[in-house]
């Protein structure tokens, strides 16, 4: 593996889960739990002949960002697309648990510099959802998940982290919709459903798998950024993510709540708002909408850099 300062200007889309989990943290603080010396790995696969991984396909351990403890998940989109079964699962869900444990025993000792000292949990998503090997004890992992990060909320706050080559899809979708923050690069890709499925369920003519501009506009990071799921749009450099990060942990719990795109009436609302724009546009491609929230030339958009499109690129307003 790189060392830290390599991985630091290295691109966060190249990089593998446990690469990324280092490099998200500060110099020499990450620590792996539940490794693959531990051997935690799936008991289900075995017996459908698959092959196994010792980390189930997702590191966790615990680093620091400052004086922030900065839990960790990172999916491997290499193990079976990153999939979550039971063991990854438990490792999510207790790595939520763990951060919350901290949070509360940190505020206890440091009531009066907790915000300074407020731990972070920084999931990398990679994976196309439930592994269909251990469906049910997947989607439950997913429900556990979710009900982890309710119990974190206005406590400390969960970051999606989306920029390596699967994506985020499936019910991790949801998952990471459930999260405070979502940070991305333009590699990044977040949905439900994959392209593939979809154009298998509805034709090439409802949606071609194999147009690739098209896939990124429907589920890429600029789009996203411009309809407010994605709060931060970096370079894809581990270092540009870790700074993020750096930039979320110190921000009050009041303006990361402001950030969210669900877990409230208003925000519901604000939703079905969209859900009722788009079925009176009709919209033919993600461009239409672009073009509705303020950017009067959407096709120069998708040429653009990072640095180019943050500068000219108009959101959707937020209430």
């Amino acid at each position: 593996m790189k060392n830290w300062n390599e991985l630091e200007k290295s691109s966060f889309f190249d990089a593998n889960a446990r690469e990324r989990a280092v490099g998200l943290c500060d110099k020499g603080t990450f620590t792996e739990l539940l490794g693959p010396q531990d051997r935690f790995e799936s008991p289900h696969l075995p017996v459908l002949g698959t092959a196994v991984e010792f980390d189930d396909g997702t590191v966790t351990g615990v680093g620091l960002i400052g004086k922030h403890p900065v839990f960790v998940v990172s999916m491997e989109g290499k193990f079976i697309g990153g999939a979550i079964g039971e063991v990854n699962g438990a490792k999510m869900v207790n790595t939520l648990r763990l951060a919350l444990k901290a949070a509360k025993e940190i505020k206890a000792a440091h009531a009066d510099d907790y915000d300074a000292r407020r731990p972070l949990v920084a999931i990398s998503f990679e994976t196309g959802g439930v592994r269909l090997h251990e469906a049910n004890a997947g989607l439950l992992a997913h429900a556990e998940v979710m009900d982890a990060i309710q119990d974190c909320r206005r406590i400390l706050p969960i970051v999606a982290v989306v920029g390596s080559k699967v994506g985020c899809f499936g019910g991790m979708g949801f998952v990471a919709a459930a999260t405070d923050v979502i940070v991305m690069n333009e590699e990044g890709r977040i949905g439900l459903t994959g392209p593939e499925v979809i154009e298998q369920e509805m034709g090439k003519d409802e949606f071609d798998a194999s147009n690739k501009a098209l896939v990124y506009r429907t589920t890429g990071a600029k789009h996203k950024y411009i309809i407010g799921d994605c709060n931060y749009l970096v370079e894809d450099t581990v270092g540009d993510f870790k700074a993020a990060l750096a930039e979320v942990a110190d921000l009050s719990m009041e303006a990361i709540e402001k950030m969210r795109r669900i877990g409230s009436l208003e925000l519901v609302q604000e939703q079905q708002g969209l859900v009722k724009l788009v079925a009176e546009m009709q919209p033919k491609d993600s461009m239409d909408l672009w073009k509705y929230y303020g950017n009067e030339n959407p096709a120069e958009l998708p040429e653009m850099t990072t640095e180019e499109f943050l500068k000219v690129a108009k959101r959707r307003p937020r209430a």
